[in-house]
């Protein structure tokens, strides 16, 4: 019952989130910079705002990252104070406010790259994808869950129980050696120091001394 209330609550969440994402993609077609009709057409943003392909898995990423994939730039959406606390490996420092300034559009407007922007979850980084869609950059994904399923998933992989079929086992070894890779020491890494051989003391064997005998004489 517990689980069926809380997918019915995270239902609940992922539609309140795209209703916000339709009405602030439907508020772009107002602003003042969209009036010269740059970017793609409205009907078309709010197709794309609606299809989940924009989402990239933290398993996906962990494998990017552990595989020195250089065909994506990360993009780190939330403020400062967030990304000096912590952040992955590699990622670009863009605020949310800042994602169209001219100065960041060599990360966020190029077509070598996929760009995959993140935050501690979709809220600003989908909102950071729509901002660039509705220009018609291409190539942007939103990291699924954010830092916060990061942690969740790669960081601290929940250990399946034992009626779990085997394929919660491969994902949670998988998912354990990218913790591993990322820095996480498990308790079974950790050796007990080996006991101190007792060494035996040195025996010191005492020489007598012989006298001399003296000199001369019968």
């Amino acid at each position: 019952m517990a689980n069926k209330n809380k997918s019915k609550f995270s239902g609940l969440q992922y539609k309140f989130l795209a209703i916000i994402l339709l009405i602030l993609a439907g508020g772009l077609v107002a602003l003042p910079k969209y009036e010269k009709n740059e970017g793609i057409k409205p009907v078309q943003l709010l197709a794309n705002v609606i299809n989940p392909a924009r989402y990239i898995s933290t398993d996906e990423i962990a494998h990017k990252i552990i595989s020195q994939d250089r065909s994506f730039i990360l993009i780190d959406v939330r403020d400062e104070e967030s990304y000096n606390k912590y952040t992955l490996p590699n990622a670009v420092h863009i605020p949310l406010k800042k994602i169209l300034d001219e100065e960041f559009s060599m990360y966020v407007n190029q077509n070598q790259y996929d760009v995959i922007f993140f935050s501690n979850d979709n809220f600003y980084s989908d909102q950071a994808w729509v901002l660039c869609n509705r220009l018609g950059y291409k190539n942007q994904r939103v990291l699924k869950g954010g830092i916060n399923m990061w942690f969740k998933t790669i960081i601290n992989p929940p250990k399946p129980s034992e009626n779990m079929p085997e394929e919660a086992f491969n994902l949670y070894s998988t998912r354990k050696a990218s913790s591993m890779y990322f820095g996480v020491v498990y308790p079974e890494q950790v050796k007990a120091p080996e006991p101190v051989k007792k060494v035996a003391p040195k025996q010191i064997i005492t020489v007598k001394k012989v006298k001399k005998a003296p000199e001369g004489g019968c």
